[in-house]
């Protein structure tokens, strides 16, 4: 694995400049939601959790799962601030990512409350052309993309594995029209639906890419909260999901994780 100058944990107090962490303050396996307040939904699905550190957009819990030491530590809104994360979190010491979200659905069959287990990502934005070629795919870590299905049947809640389109705008594709750029935003969106992409999201690419450049584990799963193609077809979905879905199957993932992992150490 990569390993940091000597310097960065020499800087104020040997905390981490964005996340105020030090080694030995998370586990090896950490949850990344985008909103710091998720990380606190999260850690009571742990045993003994604390509050580490809360700065800026990043809330830290570490706790236990399985009696392995564990932790959730929120990434904020797209590429640059889960590249931070990322970065930060791998320089005290975790290795294995499972980021949980939320995501709209695109493709026809993807309805509120299914969840999206993604097993590459487009790449729209810029901050992940820092760490690969461009023609490098955006893919997870195998291990943790196996995990999260064998975890999806232990739970059977309705999940779909495909690729996901990942932008760095928001109202590029919830307001397309209103940009210069609004005929390429269109074209493409079409274009992505009819290659087969389920959903769409802002984050998993730049993990993905970080994943294969640092040579960490890493995987998204994400809870679709509506599908904007349903809703031109007027299609009114039901919205009847209690919001924790996604939570729950990355927990199963982390503890299917950690049964192989130890299996592979004594092994």
């Amino acid at each position: 694995m990569f390993e940091y100058p000597k310097a960065y944990y020499e800087e104020n107090e040997n905390l981490v400049h964005h996340l105020k962490l030090k080694k030995g303050d998370v586990g090896r396996y950490v949850i990344m939601p985008g909103d710091p307040k998720r990380c606190e939904k999260i850690a009571k699905r742990f045993d003994s959790p604390k509050l580490i550190a809360d700065f800026r957009e990043y809330a830290t819990w570490t706790g236990y799962i399985d009696g392995v030491k564990v932790s959730a530590t929120s990434h904020g809104i797209g590429g640059p601030s889960t590249a931070i994360a990322l970065e930060e979190l791998i320089k005290v010491g975790a290795d294995t990512f499972i980021r949980v979200g939320t995501c709209g659905g695109m493709n026809m069959d993807v309805l509120p409350g299914d969840i999206v287990i993604v097993n590459g990502a487009i790449k729209l934005g810029g901050t992940m052309d820092n760490y690969i070629p461009k023609e490098f795919p955006c893919i997870p870590n195998i291990e943790i993309l196996e995990a999260m299905i064998e975890a999806s049947k232990n739970i059977k809640n309705k999940s779909h594995v495909g690729i996901v389109q990942c932008k760095d705008a928001f109202y590029s594709q919830h307001a397309p029209d209103s940009m210069a750029v609004d005929k390429e935003l269109l074209y493409k969106w079409d274009s992505y639906i009819k290659a087969g992409a389920l959903a769409s999201e802002m984050e998993s690419a730049t993990l993905f890419a970080i994943g294969s450049s640092k040579n960490v584990r890493t995987g998204a799963a994400m809870l679709v909260l509506h599908n904007q193609e349903r809703v031109k077809n007027n299609i009114n979905d039901k919205k009847d999901y209690t919001g924790e879905e996604a939570i729950d199957l990355v927990i199963e993932s982390i503890k299917v994780l950690i049964k192989k992992d130890n299996a592979n150490f004594t092994n």
